[in-house]
């Protein structure tokens, strides 16, 4: 599973998922793309199981592209303990996702087998996503300016 080498700190504040991505939310890869269309944290066991999704689907054809990284650590306190005494321990890594990120790409398998793919992919993630391609994207970025 995907997590950081090192981190500066061991432990970090919850932080906020206010807004749309500003960056991260075009498709720069592949061909096909998911999009988040709503805020979430997505788990590093989330992402290998999306991965391994795709990837068995297309049967190890064309390339699949993972546009998101784990590098918040959640604690999380014992079952059965009382409040105080500090911190939780390190339970899990997530990836902080806000609206319009793309997480996944793919590239070099034809259309519907791409948004098969990027459909079972989307089974195995905690928030609501869309199937995108490269020029639904552009284009909806010249329409905007």
């Amino acid at each position: 599973m995907l997590m950081p080498k090192r981190v500066k700190r061991r432990k970090q504040f919850r932080g906020s998922m206010a807004g749309k991505a500003l960056r991260g939310n075009t498709i720069s890869n592949g061909e096909y793309g998911l999009v988040s269309t709503e805020p979430c944290w997505i788990k590093s066991n989330q992402i290998e199981a999306a991965r391994v999704a795709m990837t068995r689907y297309i049967k190890r054809g064309g390339k699949v592209w993972i546009k998101i990284f784990p590098d918040k650590p959640v604690t999380a306190k014992p079952a059965e303990t009382r409040m105080g005494s500090g911190k939780g321990a390190l339970e899990y890594w997530v990836a902080v996702v806000k609206p319009g990120r793309v997480l996944f790409e793919i590239a070099g398998v034809p259309e519907e087998t791409a948004r098969e793919a990027l459909r079972l992919a989307m089974h195995k993630l905690p928030c609501k996503c869309k199937i995108v391609s490269k020029a639904d994207l552009e284009g909806g970025d010249n329409s905007e300016n």
